[in-house]
């Protein structure tokens, strides 16, 4: 629809005027160094950890930032990109590549291993909007898409429990990301870029500008960026269907006539023996024939007809002016409009046509049996999957207005603005409708109705013309019962924040003591209306997420900061924070204290102990019931026929493997706020100038999560349990097998995927940085970075009785890296500089073990990948002061992902995508010109 893909250019064009940007409240100088500078004095100023002005890079919070200079020179193309390499990011996560989801076009983190929903995203010290759609249909979470990553001047992130100064949400932690202030001449930024296996093209401009009329100052800035997608087909790994597994190859089942039996189940029909069909996939179909199965019609080549990296256009305005009423007034006002358009594809394995789905089985009075169909449809029956793409269009703004200044002649400063944010999301699907489909194939296929079944089993009976079903059909009748559906969605907020600080209010025996206090109060509303055909059962094989709500909030602060003793400073904070939604009120006081001690100038030992919370989201509390179908394994039924874990998803029978299921999940009123505790203790050494190396621990121990249930999940334990390899009678057995709904002869007709507050989650992590800077005499400079962290222990409780599930040893429930390490070594000499970034992902679960629920690494063939490690080089040029040229090598060694052959030959791509790619080497030119320079 027209208004799918129409840019609003009247916010456009009013954003270029507008006085727009940040704060100032979390700036920070530009040269703090990306890790732990040794401790120095600077002009206080306040920073993202602190409402209080100081003068300590360090302090008793940990931070690590991320400059513009550094996001380019490490050969990061956005701003996601830059996060999900630093090391903190150890949590597995939905991406492009994992396109049959509910946000494949939307970029997340997960720090730690925590939920993606745990970390507050700050744009100059305020809050981000949340994203319209739902991570994996049930959480809330923040798209990192739409920032401007060249008006980005750094990125703060603060690992950690957060809530006492920034609320719900901070409980893995915070990521401020602060924009540009100030440009002193216009600049205009080109870049292209290409990926060395195909696909992925890149075209990317920005431009920005700064103006001075008197009191007011205004910076301007835009950038726009296009990118085409990368297929499937342009990966050899991924191209086909995998033949070094566990299984022979196996090609897709395009055209397949099967019955109920347990084994040789597929029955060849087709007179011509799939003559018919071997146009289709490029001319890769054929017949096929799989043990113990029977033959059908199928290519080994479908899997190449996904995306693994969505077509992408974006375009973001940005405006900051700041007005100076007088010497102790400034008014300030900030406006960013982002506009995000995403293509993907998720191939033919989501598109396709079967009888199972509205009539169990036919009966077959020729064959005197009971069959079904199944037919996937081609991308010449399409006319080409590039022309039928799923599209989302976002756009979201956000508006600021503040003021802040001195009160009087006194030291004490205030900061108070108003906000108001909003995203919006329309996802165009591509569907097939039921009703046009299911007559299509009726008249096309199984002709008329003959009655219900000789032997009273309720199946219809039809005389199906095999011939029809084993003929393509033409891009004609195909658009026939195609077309697409129109998903509305919308997040807003509204923010009033009024901050008063002092950072010296009384002498105490270490200097001045700094007090802030900070009210805030605002709403906000969520609203997912899908397009009513996907909930009224119009659509064939897909549903929706529905709901709706909203609600007001409120909270108080105060932070203080006592210099006890010249080497030992306290910190202390508290908050309370209150949601009032549908008549009720739901409350959490959070607080944190923290230690500074610096024994001699060298060092700083630090520590801290605090809470941290996060309240039901709006979806949690509003999503209404809602379905969606699986096609899971019957763990339990393919036991009974001689089936374990490991290969029933390749051998069970299609009545047990990937029959169509459907899956309900609701909101839940009753659900309580997260809470967490967390402590963190440190040092930072700085034994010589511009070294430092940094070491802290941290300490997680959350309850009542949230979170929904998994239904593969569901149906291995709940098959353990039957099978009596889990105590039947424990009380996470009673929920499986409550939470699975069989008919009289023992099939799954239902699968209820709650969301429910988990008992607890605890998790302890070490970080370690190390940052030096030397001169090489008359080669210039160099300067040395490394930064590594390991998941010492991270352990779930499903339900209060149960034991404890360890995330590290138990890959069925997580696959997260536990160690990760970023390094880096940049050299500079007059114009020239050059930078080479590695980032070393650990040890991974292969995809046999992560079938093992009971006993995951003991069975044939189960255990873990090698670490994999990517390269990223950057060298840079100015042949005149105004100009700057790049060439940037992303994953310069091409490194694919580590071999995990235990994937059966089944698998579209072999490999994990939540948490490795096979993008390969990326290039990147770009110049950089400032003019009047």
């Amino acid at each position: 629809m027209k208004t799918g893909n129409t840019f609003n250019y009247s916010l456009l064009s009013l954003a270029c005027v507008a006085a727009l940007a940040s704060t100032g409240v979390f700036a920070q100088d530009n040269q703090t160094n990306s890790n732990t500078p040794s401790p120095k004095k600077l002009e206080a100023v306040t920073v993202t950890g602190s409402l209080i002005p100081q003068t300590q890079i360090e302090t008793f919070t940990p931070t690590t930032t991320i400059t513009s200079q550094e996001l380019k020179a490490r050969g990061f193309s956005s701003v996601a990109d830059a996060l999900q390499q630093m090391t903190f990011s150890t949590g597995s996560v939905q991406n492009s590549q994992t396109t049959n989801t509910f946000t494949p076009g939307a970029k997340t983190l997960s720090l730690f291993g925590l939920p993606v929903g745990y970390v507050k995203y700050l744009i100059d010290g305020r809050p981000m909007s949340s994203f319209s759609a739902l991570y994996n249909s049930t959480d809330v979470f923040t798209n990192l898409n739409t920032i401007p990553t060249d008006l980005v001047d750094h990125i703060d992130i603060l690992p950690g429990g957060q809530s006492t100064l920034y609320g719900s949400d901070a409980i893995a932690g915070v990521v401020n990301i602060v924009m540009k202030k100030k440009i002193d001449a216009p600049v205009i930024d080109v870049r292209y870029g290409w990926d060395q296996q195909g696909g992925g093209a890149s075209r990317h401009i920005s431009f920005a500008d700064g103006f001075s009329f008197g009191k007011l100052n205004l910076l301007v800035g835009a950038q726009f960026e296009n990118t085409q997608p990368v297929w499937s087909k342009d990966r050899s790994l991924t191209s086909h269907f995998f033949e070094n597994g566990t299984s022979p190859a196996t090609a897709s089942r395009d055209y397949l006539v099967y019955n109920s039996d347990t084994r040789n189940n597929y029955l060849m029909m087709d007179p011509n023996h799939c003559a018919l069909t071997t146009g289709q996939f490029n001319g890769t179909e054929g017949l096929r024939n799989r043990e113990r199965f029977g033959e059908y019609c199928g290519s080994f080549y479908s899997p190449g007809q996904s995306t693994l990296s969505n077509g992408s256009k974006t375009a973001n305005v940005y405006t900051h002016a700041t007005f100076d009423v007088n010497d102790n007034v400034q008014l300030y006002s900030d406006v960013m409009l982002n506009f995000d358009r995403e293509k993907y594809s998720p191939g033919s394995s989501v598109l396709w046509w079967g009888t199972n789905s509205k009539y169990g089985y036919i009966y077959d009075p020729n064959l005197d049996d009971f069959i079904n169909f199944q037919k996937a449809f081609s991308p010449e029956e399409a006319g080409g999957f590039q022309n039928i793409m799923y599209k989302t269009y976002e756009r979201n703004y956000t508006f600021t207005f503040g003021a802040k200044g001195a009160l009087g002649a006194s030291n004490w400063e205030y900061d108070a603005f108003a906000m108001h944010a909003e995203d919006k999301l329309n996802e165009m699907n591509f569907a097939r409708f039921t009703e046009p489909m299911e007559a299509f194939f009726a008249n096309r296929v199984l002709g008329p109705d003959l009655g219900p079944d000789p032997y009273g089993f309720g199946f219809s009976t039809f005389q199906p013309n095999y011939a029809a079903f084993y003929t393509p059909i033409s891009n004609a009748d195909f658009r026939t019962f195609t077309g697409y559906t129109s998903t509305q969605s919308k997040t807003w907020q509204n923010v009033g924040r009024v901050t008063l600080t002092n950072p010296s209010l009384f002498q105490m025996p270490g200097g001045d003591a700094g007090v802030a206090f900070l009210l805030e109060g605002g709403n906000e509303g969520w609203d997912y209306s899908p397009d009513s055909r996907l909930l009224s059962g119009d659509v064939w094989g897909a549903s929706a997420v529905q709901g709706a709500g909203h609600r007001s909030r409120y909270a108080a602060a105060t932070e203080w900061r006592l210099p006890l003793l010249s080497q030992l400073t306290m910190s202390a904070s508290a908050r309370y924070d209150a949601f009032n939604v549908a008549g009720a009120t739901v409350s959490k006081p959070t607080y944190s204290v923290g230690l500074e001690y610096r024994p001699f100038d060298m060092l700083l030992l630090r520590a801290r102990y605090g809470t941290s919370f996060k309240a039901p989201t709006l979806a949690d509390e509003f999503q209404g019931e809602s379905s969606s179908y699986v096609s899971p394994t019957d763990y339990y039924n393919c036991a009974k026929l001689g089936y374990d874990a490991a290969v029933a998803p390749i051998s069970c029978p299609a009545k047990y493997n990937g029959a169509s299921v459907i899956a309900v999940q609701s909101g839940n009123p009753s659900l309580k706020p997260i809470s967490a505790s967390n402590w963190s203790a440190g040092l930072v050494f700085s034994p010589v100038s511009r070294m430092a190396l940094s070491m802290d621990f941290y300490h997680w121990n959350i309850k009542d999560e949230v979170s929904a249930q998994n239904p593969d999940q569901i149906l291995l334990q709940e098959a353990a349990c039957r099978l009596g390899q889990l105590d039947i009678n424990s009380p996470s057995c009673v929920a499986a097998i409550n939470q699975v709904t069989r008919n009289a002869k023992g099939d799954i007709t239902e699968i209820y995927t709650p969301k429910v507050n988990v008992s607890n989650e605890v998790l302890d992590a070490i970080s370690a940085g190390f940052n030096y800077s030397f001169g090489i005499g008359r080669f210039g400079e160099l300067n040395t970075n490394l930064a590594y962290t390991d998941i010492l222990q991270h352990k779930q409780q499903m339900y209060a009785g149960d034991p404890y599930v360890d995330l590290l040893r138990s890959p069925y429930y997580s696959t997260d890296f536990k160690t990760k390490l970023n390094a880096s070594l940049t050299w500079k000499l007059d114009d020239w500089s050059a930078t080479l970034y590695a980032t070393r992902y650990g040890k991974s679960p292969n995809y046999l073990a992560t079938l093992d629920l009971a006993t995951p690494y003991q069975q044939p063939g189960e255990g873990t990948l090698p670490a994999w490690v990517i390269y990223n080089a950057s060298v840079s040029y100015s042949p005149i002061s105004n100009l700057k040229l790049s060439f940037v090598v992303d994953n310069l060694f091409n490194t694919m992902p580590p071999a995990d052959n235990s994937y059966p030959g089944t698998s579209l791509s072999p490999y994990n995508q939540y948490n490795y790619n096979v993008f390969g080497r990326t290039f990147f030119l770009e110049a950089n010109y400032k003019f009047g320079k």
